[in-house]
This record gives structure tokens, sequence and C-alpha cells, in this order.
């Protein structure tokens, strides 16, 4: 089989090395033909040596995988083969709160990832494709659609409610659909006039440019009339003390990212003051994923996707990724169905 490998930690080190075994599953595991995988900000880390805990190399990046199930290992009964399923980030992590155990398991680094034509698991780390979804737009499901919904569902998201995105990543786009399906109002940042554009036909109702307005937490606060926003997706990390003073009283801001930065200043009165709750977020379990996939065909919500990118070209898909012109997610997709 053919797998892409990371043999040192920078971007031109990434290769595509064929004729690999295919894995064999064992006990209670499956064996899955991938057809595609999407890629995170996480999987730049991984290929530049930034993550918490350094994966050993050569690493197989990637950790959003969807394929079809074509071997089972002994006593394996969950799936059958055929099954189009897609992969849990965190092995192991079933349900209720992650533990460190869990933060320590996760695809793609420091576990080994899944840009390769085979991947095995337990057969309890994956979870069944939505009804009439490709293989591109199911591999945008296990990261980043969880991520938003994970963070709108525990900041209890309801109609009428404002909730503010930050850019046009997978996060961002996944949680303005997710809102704008519930009847909320959804005000968008991005630094593009296009991607303004953009995100104005997927429903935002309010647009701000970040770099025109660099201190955009009192435009987001004057167009909800001075309330606040009641939830607020932080991606940048960096922003964190201007989404807390965009919040309402008892607001919700969940971190899910650090695309802007690792550090932040926080504005400890408002953050009191407002009684803004901040919580940091890891995904989620696979009873969510499922609870999110179940709901995903009546929703109306389909993923975008700015690229897909053959095996061959997955430096090229890193390498695209890395530029930010991408809007929504990027996807190598290893076979056609």
């Amino acid at each position: 089989m053919r797998a892409l490998q990371l043999l040192d930690h920078r971007l031109d080190a990434l290769t595509v090395v064929e004729g690999l075994a295919v894995p064999e599953p064992g006990a209670g595991e499956i064996l899955i033909r991938v057809g595609a995988v999407s890629l995170n900000h996480r999987d730049l880390l991984a290929a530049s040596g930034r993550l918490a805990a350094l994966p050993a190399l050569p690493l197989v990046p990637g950790s959003d995988a969807v394929g079809e199930v074509v071997a089972l290992g002994a006593g394996a009964r969950r799936w059958r083969p055929g099954d189009r399923v897609m992969t849990l980030f965190t092995p192991g992590w079933h349900d209720g709160a992650p533990t460190l155990v869990h933060r320590g398991r996760t695809l793609g680094g420091p576990l080994p990832g899944v840009l390769q034509d085979y991947v095995v698991l337990s057969e309890e780390d994956a979870v069944r494709v939505p009804e009439g979804w490709s293989d591109e737009e199911a591999s945008t499901l296990p990261i980043a659609a969880l991520t938003a919904w994970a963070v709108l569902a525990d900041g209890g998201l309801a109609a009428d409610q404002w909730v503010l995105t930050q850019g046009t990543g997978g996060v961002a786009l996944f949680a303005l659909q997710f809102a704008k399906a519930a009847g909320a109002r959804v005000i968008a940042l991005s630094s593009s006039e296009d991607k303004l554009r953009r995100l104005r036909a997927l429903g935002a109702d309010v647009l701000v440019d970040y770099r025109a307005t660099p201190h955009w937490s009192s435009a987001v606060r004057e167009a909800t009339g001075g309330r606040g926003v009641e939830i607020v997706v932080e991606t940048a990390g960096s922003t964190l003390g201007q989404s807390i003073m965009a919040s309402s009283l008892g607001g919700f801001v969940g971190v899910v990212g650090f695309t802007g930065g690792m550090t932040a200043e926080v504005p400890v009165r408002v953050l009191l003051g407002g009684l803004v709750r901040v919580h940091g977020f890891f995904v989620g379990s696979r009873a969510r994923f499922e609870q999110m996939a179940a709901a995903l065909p009546a929703s109306g919500v389909r993923p975008v996707i700015d690229r897909v990118f053959d095996l061959a070209q997955a430096r090229a898909a890193f390498e695209h990724l890395r530029s930010g012109a991408h809007f929504g997610k990027v996807v190598v997709r290893l076979r056609d169905r």
C-alpha cells in the first residue's frame, strides 16, 4: 500500500512511500480501506514539530479518515465488510469527559495517522458515515464538524441567540451552518472581502472585517444592540480577550484552537462582571460524534470543501492549508468510489 510519511519535522519532508505491507486487524479490530482524509491545523503542527508531544518519526500524519471496512479481526462484530465508517480522533474516548489518558492518544500524533491506503482501528473507534455523504464530505466531520457541534451544544445554542465565528476554516463554517440551522443569528469575522461575501452566502447575518476593525468586539456589541453574543467559537486563541468583551451577560466562549497564537490578554474584570464562561474543547467523544452524524441528514448542513488533492499531491495540500488561502476544508483523496 501507499502511505504519506513525515520523515523530518518540516513540510518538504512529507513523502509518499509505496510498497508497504497492508496491516492485518487483530482481535476486536477492523481493517479500513481509506477513501479520503481531511486536513486540520494540528496536522501542520505535527509536520513542523510543534505538537505538545512530539510523535516518533517517520509519522503518518492525518486523523480524519473515511473508508470502507474490508476485513474483521477475530471477535469483531460491530461492523461488516462494506460498511462505510469515519475514524474517531481520540481512540478509546467513547463517552463522558476526556481523561489524561485520552489526551495522550490522538491519531496523527502521537499515534500513527491515517494518510495511507489502509488503516487498522479498534471496532469501537469508528462511526458510521451519514447516509448520502461522499467520502470527501464525510472526512470533514471527525474534528471540524464535531468540535463546532460540541461548542454550540455546551453553549446552550437556541433560536434567536447571537453566535460569533472567526475566520473561514472548517470549525468556523460548520459552526455558522449549525447555528443558522437552529435559528440563531451569526456574526462572522474575516479579513478578506471575497471570504466575507462567501460567508454572507452561507447565511451570516453580520460581517466584520477584523483587519479593518482591529477592536472588533465593539463592532460586535454594536451589531447586537449592546447585548453581545451568547456564544463565541474562539478559533484564533490570541483573540480570547476580545471574545470575552464581545460576550453577553452569562455568555459562553468555546476555545477550540490557537491559529492566531498561543497566548492572550484576558480582561478579568469583564470576565467576572459579565459572568462569562470560558471552556476549552478537545473535539468530542464517540457518543457525541454519533449524535451529530445522526442529526446531519435532516439538518441541511453540508461541508464547505475548498480543494481536493490526490495522495501524490499531499504535500501541496499541506502547503495550501498553511497559506491560509483556503475557504473551508482541504481534503486528500486516496481512491474514487
